[in-house]
């Protein structure tokens, strides 16, 4: 079950990275965006790792509105030009800020490159995975916070609006699959206008919310959780209103599910009778 779990959540995840933009919100046009720009930005990275000339080097890329600033050393400008044109084949990248210094052989060799690509993989997979539970969480500012992942160690940079706010998002990192440890750097900031105006927008988005993402968004949630077996638990939306239905291990698992679905966006009710504990009906 472990296992099959383990699939399910890298299936999810890539359908998180590369149906974000079909299945997001036109209303939220910065949740599509910031989901779209994290599949091309691990895209490229893919391109990297599997490039024999470029994996040897530590190279950061983030993608804004099409623009992929490339950031670190590399040894010549052979492999400089590379990098360009292998982040301008990825789709959607239409224009590359190369700010990659070439520092002959005394370049920086990325520490990574003695990891598996594997291992890099699951990084970047618990690195999507928990950057889309905190878009889609209604009470946490995802597009404020940066998170990085090495070796199942989970690092949150960036700012919060609230004490409160920095412990959800602390939690969500910490409650996922293969997810061994977070560091929350996260500082608490006075200035709360980000998070007010992505509330805003959700609220505002309110009826534009589809029935059919928020069931999607509250599986994939499931799924991801490290404390809930997801595979289990049926979820069904009507007019914002969640049944959630099957089977939990115990009490604590089922308020679990009916906590992580009442905190996904557009959620407007939570209904579990129909969630059974240890097999009998609660």
């Amino acid at each position: 079950m472990r296992e099959l779990k383990r699939i399910a959540i890298a299936t999810a995840t890539i359908s998180v990275l590369v149906m974000g933009p079909l299945s997001a919100l036109a209303a939220d046009g910065d949740t599509s965006r910031q989901l779209t720009e994290a599949r091309q930005e691990g895209s490229v990275w893919t391109a990297f790792a599997l490039n024999r000339h470029l994996s040897p080097f530590a190279i950061d890329v983030d993608i804004e509105h099409g623009v992929a600033t490339l950031t670190g050393e590399v040894e010549s400008e052979v492999e400089r030009d590379l990098a360009a044109q292998v982040a301008l084949g990825v789709e959607g990248v239409t224009e590359v800020d190369n700010q990659l210094r070439v520092t002959g052989e005394q370049v920086q060799r990325n520490t990574d490159s003695d990891r598996s690509f594997s291992a890099r993989f699951d990084d970047a997979t618990t690195t999507a995975t928990v950057k889309s539970k905190l878009l889609w969480n209604r009470n946490t500012e995802g597009l404020d916070i940066k998170v990085s992942t090495r070796n199942g160690v989970v690092t949150l940079d960036g700012q919060a609006a609230s004490s409160a706010a920095s412990e959800l998002a602390e939690r969500l990192a910490r409650n996922t699959e293969g997810v061994r440890q977070v560091d929350n750097n996260l500082k608490v900031s006075a200035d709360a206008g980000t998070a007010d105006r992505a509330k805003a927008r959700v609220d505002d988005a309110g009826n534009a919310i589809s029935d059919a993402w928020i069931t999607s968004k509250v599986k994939s949630s499931f799924l991801f959780n490290s404390n809930l077996d997801g595979l289990d638990i049926s979820v069904d939306t009507k007019d914002g209103q969640v049944t959630l239905s099957g089977q939990v291990a115990s009490e604590t698992e089922k308020s679990l599910a009916v906590e992580t679905a009442e905190n996904i966006r557009g959620v407007r009710d939570v209904n579990a009778n129909s969630l059974r504990v240890g097999g009998v009906e609660s």
